[in-house]
């Protein structure tokens, strides 16, 4: 996978700005850090748990706020 950006009438800083975008995108970043060191198989479940607990409780937190707008109270 290789990411290709032109540079037209020698402008180069929108040429960068462009290539800063592309790779931002394509999450080439973010998989370089995570393959930076190696994670046990068990330490990556457990983040995975601890992910969708904090995604279930967020989840419950936003409707209890909604479901308190239509009451008219404050939690």
């Amino acid at each position: 996978m290789s990411i290709k950006v032109n540079v037209r009438n020698n402008n180069y800083e929108k040429a960068i700005s462009i290539f800063k975008r592309k790779v931002k995108e394509s999450n080439i970043m973010f998989e370089l850090r995570e393959r930076e060191f190696y994670k046990k198989p068990s330490a990556v479940k457990k983040e995975m748990k601890n992910k969708a607990k904090a995604r279930n409780h967020w989840k419950k937190v936003k409707l209890l706020e909604e479901d308190s707008r239509k009451k008219g109270k404050k939690f």
